[in-house]
């Protein structure tokens, strides 16, 4: 790389086409990078008042939202109540209806499951 002075007082870099290359590279990655970062916050800030088509069908089949929601996460008992400071008993309790959650423990498993507290309250 080299800085030249112009008699006006302007500098110019001169730069070695490698350089220029890795140089139009990076801007290309930082607009790619940036067009991603601007699609991933408009999904999340996509109106969340709808479940998933997955989750209401196994409602309509049935099944508890919470059973539903922790099944379209992909997770086991054992691990959502595991991550969320339950036990996989009174998790149980809950999906089958047996027990109900109180507001705290409602929040933790709309935590761990990444999805907006209505979702499970109904």
């Amino acid at each position: 790389m080299q800085i030249i002075k112009t008699p006006g007082g302007e500098e110019l870099v001169l730069l070695a086409k490698t350089e220029y290359d890795a140089l139009l590279s990076a801007v290309a990655d930082a607009e790619e990078d940036a067009a991603d970062v601007a699609i991933y916050d408009a999904r999340k800030a996509e109106d969340l008042s709808t479940l998933p088509a997955e989750v209401s069908m196994a409602i309509i089949r049935g099944e508890s939202r919470l059973k539903a929601l922790r099944k379209w996460r992909g997770l086991t008992q054992d691990r959502l109540a595991a991550e969320a400071g339950v036990t996989q008993g009174f998790l149980s309790d809950l999906e089958a209806r047996r027990r109900a959650p109180s507001h705290s423990t409602l929040e933790k498993l709309a935590t761990v499951l990444d999805v907006p507290l209505s979702w499970i309250e109904g």
